[in-house]
């Protein structure tokens, strides 16, 4: 039997050889369809580590309140682009009191939008973010020149702001900015500080953006009561869930929620561990599905496999009819046809390991030098899933032309011309 199948594997080389333009293009749907999910798997994977790590450098100990209720292994509606204003200001206050939440370290409320910010004859379009005093003790980050505004600055309506340091070196250049007097949507604003460079975190520029005080946002600037969104330091990771119990507890109080199963909420709290177990979810679903995409261009080059080796059998009738003249079962031609096929696909798909795997690298490497912390990541699963399913095309789809070869009759065969 080995010797055998040795001889077919011969056989079946030396007749893929003899047509080297035409396998190359029967092998072709089976390169670019292995190629296409080795890639899509590795970037996909990539983009999944680099979306993790960005949340997670926000720290764990973060939990957000967002409007409107959510699934809880789905997006929350804001993420769709619908607004829903049942969060406000005295929410946000309400969660800073010690006896609602004693385990929040600090509370932030959050109103954003996009304006043109001036100074003299420099303009630059930059992201507004209406946030609490208490923004560096959530998010983090550090002030370079200045300070930043206090609680009571927050509560006055001040018209203060700070700069993020891609602002600052728009507007004002080498400039001393903290003093000066710049102008958001024809409203005067004293610049009273500037951020240090913090750069991309959790896929938002902290520099391309300047920070005023929310009730200043909401009132003067954006003409709103709602916020777009609440986060909370909590002062341990064994007591996220307290904080989370306790959060919720007090917007239903606040909200006039008397239905405790949730179902009510109009409000979603999640911790960034939830979060990331969303997005886990949610990228690898997404992966999955492209790569799934991907594979149907290996039923393609399974039906141009199907396609060649009718050709083949034609072409090679009067061999068939010969082999099977001298003793060959027709088992033994089925096999040797199912052989040729595998060849094919097995080839096809090993090319296209190499080819999808040297594109991912540079697709990591690019990535990198972009400034992303892209990980490379090429499973060894992908890679033999990627094999075996271009095998079984090639078994599945030569089945037929291999059988119409076994099923020749010997003396008819050797009539063909």
């Amino acid at each position: 039997m080995l010797k055998f199948c040795k001889q077919c594997v011969k056989t079946s080389t030396g007749a893929l050889l003899a047509n080297k333009g035409r396998s190359f293009l029967t092998m072709l749907g089976i390169i670019i369809g292995v190629s296409a999910v080795v890639i899509i798997m590795a970037v996909g994977a990539g983009a999944q580590s680099l979306i993790l790590s960005q949340i997670k450098s926000l720290g764990t100990n973060l939990i957000g309140v967002i409007p409107g209720k959510s699934e809880n292994n789905g997006p929350p509606a804001q993420a769709l682009g619908i607004v829903i204003t049942t969060l406000t200001y005295d929410d946000a206050k309400a969660l800073a009191d010690k006896k609602n939440a004693p385990n929040l370290e600090a509370v932030s409320a959050y109103s954003k939008d996009i304006a043109t910010v001036s100074w003299g004859a420099n303009a630059y379009d930059t992201n507004i973010s209406g946030t609490s005093a208490s923004y560096v003790d959530v998010e983090g980050g550090e002030i370079e020149l200045g300070r930043f505004f206090t609680a009571e600055e927050e509560k006055n309506l001040s018209r203060v702001v700070v700069l993020g340091s891609m602002v600052k070196d728009q507007l004002f250049g080498e400039s001393y900015p903290v003093g000066q007097r710049i102008k958001i949507k024809k409203q005067t604003f004293e610049v009273i500080g500037a951020m240090k460079k913090r750069g991309t975190v959790a896929f938002q520029n902290y520099d391309d953006q300047v920070f005023i005080p929310v009730v200043t946002m909401q009132k003067i600037i954006s003409g709103v009561n709602h916020l777009g969104f609440i986060r909370a330091k909590v002062d341990g990771q064994e007591n996220i869930d307290r904080a989370i119990n306790d959060i919720t507890i007090t917007l239903r109080e606040r909200h006039n929620i008397s239905d405790q199963s949730s179902l009510s909420d109009d409000f979603t709290v999640r911790s960034a561990a939830q979060a990331l177990d969303i997005i886990t979810t949610v990228t690898n679903a997404l992966k999955f599905f492209l790569a799934a995409m991907a594979a149907l261009s290996l039923l393609v080059g399974g039906i141009g496999i199907m396609n060649i080796m009718l050709v083949s059998v034609t072409e090679r009738t009067r061999e068939i009819g010969l082999r099977k003249a001298v003793g060959a079962s027709n088992n033994d031609i089925m096999l040797q046809f199912l052989m040729e096929a595998s060849t094919i696909t097995l080839t096809g798909g090993i090319i296209g390991v190499i080819i999808g795997s040297l594109i991912s690298v540079l697709i990591s490497v690019g990535a990198n030098l972009l400034g992303y912390d892209w990980d490379l990541v090429i499973s060894l699963f992908s890679m033999i899933l990627a094999l075996a399913v271009s095998v079984s095309i090639g078994l599945i789809f030569g089945l037929y032309p291999a059988r119409k070869a076994s099923k020749l009759q010997p003396v008819e065969a050797l009539r063909h011309e």
